[in-house]
C-alpha cells in the first residue's frame, strides 16, 4: 500500500485525443487524491473526462502527461503489481451472450493466472451470491436484464479480494431494489477494507455511500474532499417565516447576514459563522413574532449546478 495512505494518486493527468497541440483535450491536468479504505464519489456532467479518467487508471488508454499510482504502484510501468489487487466495471460488462452467468464467471477466472483452480467453484458462488444472481446463475447471459448484466460485471470484479474496486455507473440499468442491493454491496466492500472508486451520475446515492467526492467538469477537477466539508463550503441560509418580515429583515442585517431576501410573510439570509440559536434569539428580542426557523443545507444536487454550472445531462 501507497505509504502516504493513498489507493489513488494521479499529478497533472492529461489526455489529448488526436495529433499533439491539436484535437480535443479530455482530461485536463488532474490531480486525484483517493484515500485508502475511502467511498469516493467521481462525479460530472456527460463528457466532463470521468470515463477516459477511468481508462487512464486502468492501462486501458495512455496518458498524454501526468502520473498515475494505484495501491503505492506506478501506472503503466508498474500494472501487473498493482492491478491484481483491482477489481473494475468500465462502460458496462461484456459476456459471451450465449453461456451462462456461471459459465461467463468461469471463463474470467480461469483467465486468471493467480487465481487457485481448487477454489475456482466456491470463488464464483461468492460472487454471484453477494451481488444477488445465485437463482440466475444457469440462465444465458443474452436472457439477463440489463440490471443482471450489470450485477454480473460487479460479479466479475468480485472473483477475487480486491483492495481497489473501480466502478463506472454501477447501478445503471437496476430497479430501485437492485439499487438498494449495490448500495449495500459497496457499503459492506468498504467496511471490510476496500477503497471503493465510483462514478455516478446519481446524486442521492452519491450522497448516501460516499464519504469522498471529485467533481468534474470539461476535464478539470473542480473540487474534491471530503463529502461533510463540501457541505460546510456552501452557504447555508437561515429561513424565517413571520409577518413581521420587514423587522425580521433588519434584525438580520444588523446581526451581519448577508444575501438578505425579504418577502410577504418571510425573510432569509445567509448563514455565515452566526449560531441559528442567536439569531432566534434576537429576532424575538427584537419583538419578531416568529412562526418558523429553519437552516436550509444545499443538497448535493445545488451544489453539483453551483460548481459546474449545469446538470448532469448537458455534454460537455
Amino acid at each position: 500500500m501507497n505509504p502516504d495512505g493513498l489507493a489513488i494518486a494521479t499529478t497533472g493527468l492529461s489526455k489529448r485525443f488526436g495529433r499533439p497541440g491539436h484535437g480535443q483535450l479530455a482530461v485536463d491536468g488532474l490531480d486525484l487524491v483517493v484515500p485508502a479504505g475511502s467511498v469516493y464519489g467521481f462525479l460530472g456532467p456527460n463528457g466532463s473526462g470521468k470515463t477516459t479518467t477511468i481508462r487512464m487508471l486502468l492501462g486501458l488508454v495512455f496518458a498524454t502527461a501526468g502520473e498515475i499510482s494505484l495501491l503505492g504502484q506506478r501506472i503503466p510501468d508498474h500494472a501487473a503489481r498493482a492491478l491484481p489487487h483491482v477489481g473494475s466495471l468500465v462502460e458496462g460488462p461484456a459476456f459471451h451472450p450465449y453461456l451462462s452467468g456461471r459459465a461467463n464467471l468461469a471463463r474470467l477466472d480461469a483467465a486468471d493466472l493467480g487465481a487457485s483452480r481448487r477454489d475456482s467453484g466456491r470463488r464464483i458462488d461468492h460472487a454471484l451470491e453477494r451481488v444477488g444472481l445465485t437463482a440466475a446463475a444457469a440462465k444465458r447471459y443474452r436472457n439477463y436484464s440489463l440490471g443482471m448484466r450489470q450485477r454480473l460485471g460487479i460479479a466479475a470484479a468480485l472473483l477475487q479480494p480486491r483492495d481497489l474496486l473501480i466502478l463506472d455507473e454501477p447501478t445503471n440499468g437496476l430497479d430501485p431494489q437492485g439499487t438498494r442491493e449495490v448500495r449495500h454491496l459497496v457499503t459492506q466492500l468498504a467496511a471490510d477494507g476496500t477503497t471503493v472508486f465510483v462514478s455516478s451520475h446519481l446524486l442521492s446515492e452519491v450522497e448516501q455511500v460516499c464519504d469522498h467526492v471529485g467533481v468534474m467538469r470539461t476535464g478539470r477537477l473542480v473540487w474534491q474532499g471530503s463529502l461533510a466539508v463540501l457541505g460546510d463550503q456552501q452557504r447555508v441560509r437561515v429561513v424565517v417565516q413571520t409577518p413581521d418580515s420587514t423587522v425580521a429583515k433588519g434584525v438580520l442585517a444588523d446581526l451581519g447576514l448577508v444575501e438578505i431576501n425579504e418577502e410577504p410573510g418571510t425573510a432569509s439570509a445567509v448563514l455565515g459563522s452566526r449560531a441559528p440559536e442567536d439569531i432566534v434569539a434576537a429576532l424575538v428580542r427584537a419583538g419578531v413574532a416568529v412562526r418558523g426557523f429553519a437552516v436550509q443545507r444545499p443538497n448535493l444536487e445545488d451544489v453539483f449546478v453551483s460548481l459546474t454550472g449545469e446538470g448532469f445531462d448537458v455534454s460537455a
